[in-house]
């Protein structure tokens, strides 16, 4: 009889990070619960005990304690003496008054949305989302409904709090051309194009999405009104004539038949030299670990055909709606630019 056993005595090491893997979740929860609590907030003046903390946000000591210790063990939050915990420049950006808060995009990450169809991937494997199995609506459905509005955030103050880190590196990255126009399709509150606008004083701007999201739009804060306008009307059905397009995070969210849809109609309103701006992960060959993966698996729980792709995908995707791939931007996050052009 074959003994196909491990022995353990010689894979120790490995065993232990397969339990640990297997336990990240806890990191998440806890994250979620700092946040959920503001107790970054209460740090913003200098260090507190547990005891202190515990008072303000109405929880036991002993039990914040272990949480705190365990967001410490990550560099969210420090242990500076026994039973104190100050702020770190991570943990910073769980303050609600910070300018780039991610409060909200902690909350929309690690809500019951994305949570719970994870909990139940393998339902995504076999047929179409968890999420719709779940919630039997697809996610977009689900958040356009009054009742599904959480206390203090949706998921489009999620993806505003999220993207505010992420356009810094995007606008950093890209040469954008003087005196362009520039259209933001399917933009949400406008958080991309205000910074694009800022940091290149000669563009204008178009904002394009849906009516009842343009009039949450943010791009006032530009002071300028001058430079910009919101156009409201579909993906699906036409977009705006422009220079360059920006398209971030909108067709992984779509299987292959409605990205290519998506994709065609911005070629039908490109002229000869517009530019189509993917912005979104890239997910590279081999066992290289990609923030992409992450957004891959909540994308394939929580969004009927959604997926992240790779370059070859890319091309054969573009390819398809008459365009082409021009070259990949490397941001120094996990979004990518890709550069597209008319075929």
């Amino acid at each position: 009889m074959v003994n196909n056993s491990i022995d353990i005595s010689k894979n120790d090491a490995a065993a232990v990070y397969v339990l640990e893997q297997a336990m990240g979740f806890t990191f998440q929860a806890s994250l979620r619960a700092a946040a959920v609590l503001g107790i970054a907030d209460y740090l913003k003046d200098g260090e507190k005990t547990v005891d202190y903390l515990a008072k303000e946000v109405n929880v036991d000591s002993k039990k914040l304690f272990r949480v705190m210790r365990m967001l410490a063990s990550k560099r969210i939050f420090k242990e500076t003496s026994d039973n104190k915990f100050a702020l770190t420049p991570e943990a910073e950006f769980l303050r609600s008054d910070a300018p780039q808060s991610l409060c909200s995009a902690i909350l929309m990450l690690t809500d019951e949305t994305f949570w719970s169809p994870l909990g139940d991937l393998v339902d995504s494997l076999r047929s179409e989302s968890s999420f719709k199995n779940l919630y039997g609506m697809s996610f977009y459905e689900y958040w356009s409904k009054k009742e599904n509005q959480r206390d203090g955030y949706d998921f489009h103050t999620g993806m505003s709090s999220m993207s505010a880190v992420e356009n810094y590196f995007l606008v950093q990255a890209y040469d954008f051309p003087k005196n362009a126009t520039v259209v933001d399709i399917a933009g949400g509150m406008g958080g991309l194009l205000l910074n694009v606008l800022r940091n290149n004083p000669t563009l204008q701007g178009i904002l394009f999405d849906q009516p009842e999201i343009l009039t949450r739009n943010r791009l006032k804060e530009l002071g300028d009104d001058s430079r910009w306008k919101t156009q409201p009307g579909s993906f699906f059905e036409s977009c705006p004539t422009a220079d360059i397009y920006l398209l971030k995070y909108i067709t992984m969210d779509w299987p292959e038949e409605q990205a290519r849809a998506i994709l065609r109609c911005c070629r039908n309103a490109m002229h000869e030299n517009s530019k189509l701006l993917i912005m979104e992960p890239v997910i590279p060959k081999g066992n290289t670990w990609h923030g992409g993966n992450e957004i891959d698996l909540l994308l394939l729980a929580s969004f009927d055909g959604g997926q992240t792709r790779s370059e070859d995908e890319l091309k054969v995707l573009l390819k398809s709606a008459g365009l082409k791939l021009n070259r990949i931007i490397n941001t120094g996050c996990y979004v990518s630019i890709v550069e597209a052009v008319i075929d």
